[in-house]
C-alpha cells in the first residue's frame, strides 16, 4: 500500500512540471460542439499535459488527435481514469453511509483494534461491536462501543465523552483514508488531465486537436434603410468563453449548418457480465442407482461407443478440442492530422458555411464577445404582407435577397428606417441567392376583411361500367379579400391564402408558393380599396349502382352537359326500362289490391250465407249472394290472370334492364 502511495505521489509530480498547449484556432458550431487546436514546444524529456472538465473526456477521447511537427513519435497517451463510486469502493471490507453515525462504521470493523481517548486518559483493544443506545428520563440517547481490552475485559465505553478515536492498525488507516479519497473524488468535479509522452530526444513541436461541447454561437442582425440605394444588412456573431481558460489572440470561425454529433460513453470504465463455464471433471460425481435387470442384453451388446452396456446406456467418449490462441497482430500507429487552412473570408463548407474572422480574436474565460461577420449592401424592397393571423391590420415586411454571396445564419433582425428603430423580425438561415419575407411592424394605415362565399357543386365528368356509375364533381369556394388603404401612398400587399391539400386555385396565379400559403401581391391605389377574389375548388368522386337510382335522378344525369351524345342514349335506355318496370310495378300493387279487395267482399258474403241458413223462408237472399259469389269467382280469376301476365311482364322488363346495365360502358 506504501508503495502505490509513493507511486501516486510521483504522478502527481509529473503532472506538475507538465508542458502547457496553448490554444490557437476555435471553431464553433451551431451543434453545441467547439473544435479546438493547440499548438506548442515541448523540451526534451517532457510529457505535454492538457485539463478537461469530466463532462467533456467523452468528446475528447472520441476526436483528439496528435500532430507531431519535426519527425518526432508520440509513445502514448495516458489520463486520469474515471470508474464507478460503487466499483471503487467494493473492495473494502466497509460502507459510509448517508448520515451514518461512527457507530455504524465502528461496528463494520469488529475485530480491529482501536484506541479511545477519554480526556487525558485512553482505552486501547478490540472492537467487540457498537451500537446506538436509545435514551430515557435519565439519559439522552448516546452511542456505546464494546471493546476487548488487552487484559481480556470487556468493557462498554461512552462515546459521547470521548475526544478521540484512532485506529492502531496502520494498513486499516490507510484503508479508511483512501476509501474517503475515492468518495471525495467520485463527488468531485474537477478537471481531468490527459499526458502526451514522447520518446523523442529534442524539442517538438504538437499540433492536439479535438472536439467538447460549447455554446451554440448566435448571431443577430441589423437591417437598415437608408435615403436612397440600397439597405445595409450588419450581422455580428455572439460567442461564449465557459471553457475556463482564455482565448489569447486565436484564430476564431463559427460555421452555420448543424453536423450530426452525438455522445458516446467512452470515458467511464465499462464492464461485461460473463457466463461461469466448468469442465466436467471438476464437478463432483453424484451417485448412481442403478435398476435390476428385467433382459440379458449381453449377447445384444452394441460394438460401437454409445451401445447398451448392463442395463446402462453407455456413453460415447467426448474428446475435449482445445483451441489454438489466435496469433494477435503488432499494433500500427497511424497518424490522422486535423486542421483548417486559415482563411480570412466566408467559404462553403459543402452543407455548412463558415466565417473566418482574419484578425485573432482574444475572449478571456467566462466572458462573452460580439464580432461582426457581415456588413454589406442587401437587395431588398418594402412591402406589407397579411396571414390572416387574427388581425385586420397588415404587417410592415421586407422581401429580402441573399445578395451577399454568403449564407447569413438565422437570428433576430433589428430594423432601422430613417435613422429611427422600426421594429424586429426573426429570420431563418438564409443561403446565398434565396429570398425570405420577414415583417416588423404593424402597418395601422392598412385593413384587410375576408368574406368566405357560397359554395356550389357541378359535375364534371360521368363514367358507368360493370353498373356502377361514377361522378367527379368540382366543389368551388370564394374568398373574398378586401384592402383598404387609408394612407396618401401607394402599397403593395403581399396576401397569404393557406394551402389547402385538397382544393386547387381557379382564378388567382400567386407570386410564389410556400410549403403552407400562397402568395399573391396586390397593388392598392393611394387612399383606395381593392378587392381580390381567390376562388378554389375540390374535385371528388361518387359511385352508385345504376340499380339503385329513380328515374327521377337519371333524369338529371342524361341532362348533364358533361354527358356525351352516345351516353346520353344509353341513359335514356335504361330510363325507359325503368319507367316501365314502375308502371308494371304500380299495376301488379293496383291488381293485388283489387284482389284482396274481392276477396274480402267474398268473406263477407260466405258470413251471410251462414247466417241465412239457420233462418227460414230465406232461400231467395241467399240464392242472391250465390250469384254474387260465382260472379266474383269469375271476376277474380280474371284479374289472377292479369297479375301473372303483369308480373311475367315485369321480370322481362327486369331481365332487360339488367342486360343492357351490363353492357353499358362510357
Amino acid at each position: 500500500m506504501v508503495g502505490r502511495i509513493g507511486l501516486l505521489i510521483a504522478g502527481m509530480g509529473g503532472v506538475l512540471v507538465g508542458a502547457e498547449l496553448p490554444v490557437k484556432e476555435v471553431v464553433l458550431y451551431k451543434n453545441g460542439i467547439g473544435y479546438f487546436q493547440r499548438v506548442g514546444e515541448v523540451r526534451p524529456g517532457e510529457t505535454a499535459r492538457l485539463e478537461f472538465k469530466a463532462t467533456e473526456m467523452n468528446d475528447v477521447l472520441k476526436s483528439l488527435t496528435v500532430l507531431e511537427e519535426g519527425g518526432g513519435k508520440v509513445t502514448g497517451l495516458r489520463y486520469d481514469s474515471s470508474e464507478p463510486l460503487a466499483r471503487k469502493i467494493a473492495e473494502f471490507p466497509f460502507r459510509l453511509g448517508e448520515r451514518q453515525p461512527i457507530t455504524g462504521l465502528l461496528d463494520q470493523l469488529k475485530g480491529a483494534r482501536l484506541e479511545v481517548r477519554l480526556g487525558s486518559q485512553a482505552q486501547s483493544g478490540r472492537i467487540v461491536g457498537a451500537r446506538q443506545v436509545p435514551g430515557d428520563e435519565k439519559r439522552p440517547e448516546r452511542e456505546e462501543v464494546t471493546l476487548l481490552l488487552d487484559s481480556g475485559e470487556l468493557r462498554s465505553i461512552d462515546l459521547s465523552g470521548a475526544t478521540g478515536l484512532r485506529l492502531t492498525d496502520p494498513e486499516l488507516e490507510l484503508q479508511l483514508k483512501d476509501y474517503l479519497g475515492r468518495v471525495a473524488q467520485g463527488r468531485s468535479l474537477e478537471k481531468r488531465s490527459i499526458y502526451i509522452d514522447s520518446a523523442d530526444a529534442k524539442s517538438r513541436r504538437l499540433v492536439v486537436s479535438y472536439v467538447i461541447p460549447t455554446p451554440v454561437w448566435k448571431s443577430s442582425y441589423r437591417l437598415i434603410w437608408r435615403a436612397s440605394g440600397e439597405p445595409l444588412l450588419e450581422g455580428w456573431g455572439i460567442v461564449d468563453n465557459t471553457t475556463g481558460e482564455d482565448w489569447k489572440n486565436v484564430q476564431l470561425a463559427l460555421v452555420s449548418g448543424r453536423p450530426v454529433s452525438f455522445i458516446s460513453r467512452l470515458y467511464e470504465p465499462r464492464y461485461v457480465g460473463r457466463p461461469t463455464a466448468e469442465l466436467p471433471e471438476e464437478q463432483a460425481a453424484a451417485p448412481v442407482v442403478y435398476g435390476g435387470a428385467v433382459e440379458d442384453l449381453r449377447e445384444r451388446r452394441a460394438d460401437k461407443p454409445g451401445g447398451v452396456v448392463g442395463g446402462v446406456l453407455a456413453a460415447a467418449p467426448r474428446p475435449l478440442a482445445r483451441a489454438a490462441a489466435p496469433a494477435v497482430p503488432a499494433m500500427e500507429r497511424m497518424e490522422v492530422a486535423s486542421s483548417v487552412a486559415p482563411e480570412a473570408q466566408a467559404r462553403e463548407l459543402g452543407e455548412l458555411f463558415e466565417y473566418r474572422f482574419a484578425t485573432p480574436v482574444t475572449v478571456r474565460k467566462d466572458e462573452s464577445a460580439m464580432l461582426p461577420f457581415v456588413q454589406e449592401k442587401l437587395s431588398a424592397r418594402k412591402l406589407l404582407i397579411y396571414s390572416e393571423m387574427g388581425s385586420v391590420n397588415a404587417r410592415n415586411a421586407a422581401e429580402i435577397t441573399n445578395s451577399t454571396g454568403k449564407t447569413l445564419d438565422g437570428g433576430p433582425i433589428t430594423v432601422y428606417d430613417s435613422n429611427a428603430y422600426a421594429g424586429e423580425a426573426l429570420m431563418e438561415t438564409l443561403k446565398a441567392g434565396d429570398k425570405r419575407l420577414i415583417s416588423y411592424a404593424v402597418d395601422l394605415g392598412t385593413r384587410v376583411t375576408t368574406q368566405l362565399g357560397s359554395s356550389r357543386d357541378m359535375i364534371r365528368e360521368i363514367h358507368v361500367r360493370r353498373g356502377l356509375l361514377t361522378t367527379r364533381s368540382a366543389l368551388q369556394e370564394t374568398k373574398t379579400y378586401t384592402i383598404r388603404n387609408v394612407d396618401a401612398k401607394a402599397k403593395i400587399l403581399v396576401i397569404e391564402h393557406p394551402v389547402r391539400p385538397e382544393y386547387k386555385l381557379v382564378n388567382q396565379k400567386p407570386a410564389e408558393t410556400t410549403a403552407s400559403a400562397y402568395r399573391f401581391e396586390v397593388r392598392v391605389a393611394p387612399a383606395g380599396t381593392e378587392k381580390f377574389p381567390v376562388i378554389e375548388e375540390r374535385v371528388y368522386e361518387s359511385t352508385i349502382g345504376l340499380t339503385n337510382l329513380t328515374p327521377d335522378v337519371l333524369v338529371s344525369y342524361v341532362q348533364n352537359k358533361a354527358l356525351s351524345e352516345a351516353a346520353r342514349r344509353q341513359l335514356e335506355r335504361i330510363v325507359e326500362l325503368k319507367k316501365q318496370g314502375a308502371d308494371a310495378d304500380r299495376a301488379i300493387r293496383q291488381t293485388e289490391e283489387q284482389i284482396n279487395e274481392l276477396g274480402r267482399d267474398q268473406e263477407r258474403i260466405r258470413q251471410n250465407l251462414r247466417s241465412l241458413n239457420e233462418v227460414s223462408g230465406q232461400q231467395t237472399q241467399v240464392q242472391n249472394y250465390a250469384r254474387q259469389l260465382a260472379a266474383q269467382e269469375t271476376q277474380l280469376a280474371t284479374w289472377r290472370d292479369r297479375l301473372a301476365e303483369l308480373r311475367k311482364k315485369r321480370a322481362a322488363l327486369e331481365s332487360e334492364l339488367n342486360a343492357a346495365i351490363e353492357k353499358m360502358e362510357f
